[in-house]
């Protein structure tokens, strides 16, 4: 039994499952992203030519942009095998050396949240990206010796939501990196009609349209606001995802017409009800709705900044006039501030 079967419900065994396979498997599978995918094109292409590895790749954005199954499709158009592993799994040099040993040349290394690799892990990467070698450390005290072993030439591909974060010595290290971008509604009408064919459901045009346009540019979203609605047609309608159904299905599962969820509208609420459009710090604003602050920054802030809902300013978070209208409550006078110097990090300075 393998540990996610220990730790997963079998309904949430299912969920995977069928998310594994609305994945793309190939490059040309792959929608939107155009100039990643290009750059990657010729760079597998010049691999294979060479008969060699291709180079190591970083691949930052927010969540659910398509980092893992893009690392997968490097695997497969190599004809490699895909070995994933995360930052926060990999607890001690031990750990990397072991999976590094059992890679076979041209194998594709997947680290999920690589800028949490411990900074004693991520030494004993530094020679196996650049020589293929590991530095091991045999013994203890004066009787202590290292020895240089060989691995395979292996192709590591790092998944970071924060590039910031990961260190200056790993990023360089890295032959390509890039990063992913949000996608357009277009762009996402085509990964949820490509879903629903794979799913079996009867989509409307207009329904695909429907739910691409509250999926907050992330394909991750849209197939699950996807799954959300056949359900709803199934059992309260007639099993057609059409733009009517689709658009009452998601109102009773709390996804206005911008995308917002539940979270999103009490982080808006927070800021222009409760704090009465006064500036606040992160760690106020996650406490205020109950999560932590790397969730609220990294996972709702972007959309709302994006969609010009939230400012961050030298002295804090703050609602735009937009917010308010969406709410639909009058615009508090003077919350809209005009953006400081440093407002893409000082937002994080006060924190209460």
């Amino acid at each position: 039994m393998s540990r996610d079967e220990i730790l997963l419900p079998n309904e949430d065994l299912a969920e995977v499952a069928e998310e594994t396979t609305l994945r793309p498997r190939r490059l040309d599978e792959f929608v939107g992203q155009s100039a990643l995918k290009e750059h990657l094109d010729i760079m597998l292409g010049a691999a294979k030519l060479r008969g060699q590895a291709v180079d190591h790749v970083l691949l930052a954005g927010p969540p659910g942009l398509g980092k893992t199954s893009m690392a997968a499709i490097i695997a497969a158009e190599m004809g490699s095998r895909l070995q994933p592993t995360s930052g926060p799994a990999l607890e001690r040099a031990g750990d990397l050396a072991a999976i590094l040993t059992n890679l076979d040349d041209g194998d594709v290394l997947f680290i999920d949240e690589v800028h949490r690799l411990p900074r004693a892990v991520e030494e004993v990467l530094y020679p196996a990206m650049e020589d293929f070698q590991l530095d091991i450390v045999i013994g203890k005290g004066p009787a202590a010796r290292s020895i240089r072993i060989d691995v395979p030439r292996f192709t590591l591909v790092g998944a970071t939501t924060r590039t910031g974060s990961i260190t200056g010595p790993l990023r360089d290290r890295f032959g390509f990196v890039a990063r992913l971008d949000y996608y357009t509604t277009n762009e996402l009408t085509l990964i949820v009609t490509r879903a629903a064919q794979i799913l079996g459901v009867t989509l409307a045009a207009d329904g695909a349209v429907e739910i691409a346009r509250r999926s907050r540019g992330t394909p991750r979203i849209a197939n699950r606001l996807l799954k959300r609605v056949r359900d709803y047609a199934e059992v309260r309608g007639d099993g057609t995802v059409s733009a009517e159904t689709a658009n009452t299905a998601l109102a009773l599962f709390e996804v206005d017409e911008l995308g917002l969820d539940k979270v999103d509208r009490a982080i808006l609420a927070a800021l222009c009800k409760t704090f009465a459009g006064q500036p606040v710090g992160l760690g106020t604003l996650a406490i205020s709705v109950g999560e932590q602050p790397e969730t609220v920054e990294d996972v709702y802030e972007p959309f709302l900044l994006q969609n010009g809902l939230l400012q961050r300013t030298p002295r804090g978070r703050v609602a735009t006039a937009s917010a308010y209208r969406h709410l639909g409550l009058a615009v508090v006078a003077g919350n809209a501030e005009t953006p400081g110097l440093f407002d893409g990090d000082s937002g994080n300075q006060t924190q209460a």
